[in-house]
């Protein structure tokens, strides 16, 4: 259970007992795999990017330019989760050095990040009425809601047989959010264990409603049906979406039949056939592609894989002229989105109060770091080839004592994360944000102008 400790300001919120002391950087330690409190503290001491990370969160508010907003990231909720499960809400922090010395001290296993309120988060009992104004528009896919159409692993376990299906899902996503949307500045990371985290920080994005959220989170959704549903996609009508023609003909047909059929071998038994079978609603194509693949039990593994092939009758079948309804003939396309199309957790999506995980955290299950994940390339991400907490112990050991902090982290292999964060996601949000300052800055010189000359 979780203990949460969201009812007071900051200064009321201390842990008792003292953290474990962290161990010194030399070549003599031996540095253990997996998590370790120890090895976080030097992680928060050398490594986590507190600037990138107070850049990003202010949007171009520092305070350089005279139509900023200095009050904007004092009002912008952190969250902390500690060792034995304590919760702590609404931290706010009123500048870079603020937030580093707090992590620092409290040493979080998790940093949440939450909306930008009205007043400072923790200070919220001084005022009567306390909301949220803005907030990045967030998604949150995780492997675990693919445990029905995956058979190499379930619940927290991946694989690069599965994790295919996040690759797809940030392909699906992102290109919509460009395409449909017009949204540029869009981060993804993975989440450090199973899934991944999309933030979209363009400001049309932070100040959509709840109301205008849902209808986006909506625009993604097609999965209809319970979890105990045998057929749990319905494409119905007489033409798909143009976003889901796209998704289909684009990323969804060839991942699943170039890749999905053969590596999870969704057709190579009775049970798992069956499984595709019920989601047909016609009695007599089902009966006819069971008695064929019922009699072809010994199918040879020298032959064509038996996984393409009994996809290909079913394809012939339901695509065959003779088949005249529409509603078979989508059962092909409906069969594809239940096996690879993205599975979003909407309720992260709907609500601009809903936290989600700070990039660059460390997970405390795996110890891998979360990193951001280029879409470009997503299909060259391996999630258990990113840094690990107790790697970048070693090679901050091997890299020697000293050196700034820019330094430090070029040792390591972090370096790369961090400097991919800022080149393809920081500095062009940056870059936009200061211009549109700017052009709003000159439009309310303009206005004041012409005011006087009445």
């Amino acid at each position: 259970m979780i203990e949460e400790k969201a009812e007071h300001g900051r200064d009321d919120m201390l842990i008792d007992g003292e953290g474990p002391q962290a161990p010194d950087l030399n070549l003599a330690n031996a540095v253990l795999d997996g998590f370790n409190p120890n090895y976080l503290k030097i992680y928060y001491g050398q490594l986590f990017p507190y600037n990138d990370i107070f850049k990003w969160m202010s949007y171009g508010n520092d305070g350089k330019h005279p139509s900023c907003d200095e009050s904007y990231f004092g009002r912008r909720e952190f969250s902390y989760t500690l060792g034995d499960n304590i919760y702590m809400r609404f931290q706010s922090f009123e500048s870079a050095s603020e937030l580093e010395a707090s992590i620092k001290e409290k040493c979080p296993y998790k940093i949440d990040i939450g909306a930008v309120y009205n007043v400072p988060p923790a200070k919220k009992h001084a005022y009567g009425h306390f909301t949220p104004l803005e907030r990045e528009l967030v998604f949150d896919i995780d492997i675990t809601d693919y445990d029905d159409v995956r058979y190499c692993c379930s619940g927290a376990d991946i694989c690069l047989d599965c994790w295919p299906l996040m690759t797809v899902a940030v392909k699906v996503i992102d290109t919509a959010l460009r395409d449909d949307f017009g949204f540029n500045h869009i981060l993804w990371a993975y989440s450090g264990r199973r899934g991944v985290h999309c933030w979209v920080c363009d400001g049309k994005a932070r100040r959509l409603t709840n109301e205008q959220r849902a209808a986006v989170a909506e625009y993604f959704h097609v999965y209809k049906g319970s979890e105990n549903s045998n057929k749990k996609v319905f494409l119905g009508g007489a033409a798909l979406h143009p976003f889901l023609v796209r998704s289909y003909s684009e990323v969804l047909k060839n991942f699943f039949e170039e890749r999905w059929l053969s590596s999870q071998k969704i057709f190579s038994t009775e049970e798992r056939f069956e499984k595709i079978l019920d989601m047909i609603p016609d009695e007599t194509v089902t009966s006819e592609l069971r008695g064929r693949w019922l009699e072809n039990k010994g199918y040879s593994a020298n032959k064509e894989d038996v996984n393409v092939a009994r996809w290909e009758q079913l394809k012939h079948i339901l695509q065959s002229s003779k088949q005249k309804a529409q509603g078979l003939r989508r059962c092909v396309e409906e069969i594809v989105f239940s096996f690879t199309y993205p599975r979003l957790d909407i309720g992260v999506s709907k609500q601009m109060n809903h936290l989600l995980k700070a990039p660059f955290c460390v997970h405390p299950q795996t110890g891998r770091v979360c990193v951001p994940i280029n879409p470009q390339n997503c299909e060259e991400f391996d999630p258990t080839n990113v840094p690990t907490l107790s790697q970048l112990l070693e090679e901050l050991n091997r890299g020697g004592v000293g050196g700034d902090s820019e330094t430090v982290l070029d040792r390591t292999s972090l370096g790369e994360c961090v400097r991919f964060f800022r080149s393809s996601f920081l500095q062009p949000l940056l870059k936009s944000c200061k211009e549109g300052m700017e052009s709003s800055y000159r439009r309310k010189l303009q206005q004041n102008k012409n005011a006087l000359t009445w």
